[in-house]
């Protein structure tokens, strides 16, 4: 459900404004990667009448274009060689902890250790007074992140040689010609990073639009992690799929539909209407 909450809103953003809704499969994580999963993602989104522009991107097949950009930003990057746990574990910086984010203490900036061996790729953020990244989100309104105390220098290609998340949405945004990146609250912390990138790398900054992510009883983000259960492609029928896939992450998006709609068609027209009406 909390994927298609997701993608039901960057949908109907894209028909709502006469533009184009493109999918791009992020399958970095190559050793979480379960294979078809990719296709039953295709399966479901085609099965819930959401018809994508284009060919499907897969990150997977981009690997030099992250190289690439990887090599314009190497005077502002360098190697560490700290593990999460010394980083956790330091306490040279104050609200070294922000949430999730473990805010980096700076530690190989000039340099490791010479008997300990580089583990990934950072980038340098500014000094403090330079940190500060603001941003209108079209939702949440003024948004602000000092990348300096509230991230630190942060992951381009992790230990493992795998590529971070935030240089490589930011390399694909850009070649596909992104005007409007609408996603999940849960990736508001990571916009600042992505616009710092997006500055020194020389790109065009998108617009952003978080949602609510969905929850559990717990007030726990859905994910598998959490054994949130995954989308039923045996809903039968239309009305099926309807009242018990569509119309709850309609619902969960505040959208209010102007029907009670038995066909995918006619449910999409009062959803496109509702959000252009939303937002």
């Amino acid at each position: 459900m909390g994927s298609l909450v997701a993608a039901m809103a960057s949908y109907l953003d894209a028909k709502a404004h006469n533009g184009l809704w493109l999918l791009r499969i992020e399958d970095l994580d190559f050793d979480r990667n379960v294979a078809g999963a990719d296709q039953r993602i295709i399966a479901a989104l085609y099965r819930c009448g959401m018809r994508w522009d284009g060919e499907v991107t897969w990150q997977s097949q981009r690997l030099s274009q992250y190289q690439a950009a990887l090599d314009t930003l190497a005077p502002h990057t360098f190697t560490c060689a700290c593990s999460r746990k010394e980083i956790a574990d330091s306490r040279l910086r104050p609200n070294i902890d922000t949430g999730a984010v473990l805010v980096y203490p700076g530690t190989c900036r000039t340099g490791h250790a010479p008997d300990k061996t580089a583990r990934a790729q950072r980038l340098r953020v500014p000094d403090e007074k330079q940190a500060v990244i603001e941003f209108h989100d079209r939702l949440l309104g003024k948004q602000a992140q000092n990348l300096s105390t509230e991230v630190g220098d942060f992951i381009l290609r992790r230990a493992d040689g795998f590529w971070a998340y935030q240089l490589a949405v930011v390399v694909d945004d850009a070649a596909q010609g992104i005007s409007d990146v609408v996603r999940g609250e849960d990736l508001l912390d990571s916009t600042a990073r992505q616009i710092y990138l997006q500055g020194l790398l020389g790109l065009t900054t998108p617009r952003y639009c978080h949602v609510n992510v969905v929850r559990n009883a717990q007030g726990e983000k859905l994910s598998k992690q959490t054994g949130a259960l995954a989308f039923d492609l045996n809903l039968q029928s239309d009305l099926d799929l309807i009242k018990y896939a569509l119309l709850p992450a309609a619902h969960h998006l505040d959208l209010r539909l102007n029907a009670h709609p038995r066909h995918l068609d006619e449910f999409w027209t009062n959803a496109i209407a509702a959000w252009q009406a939303f937002v």
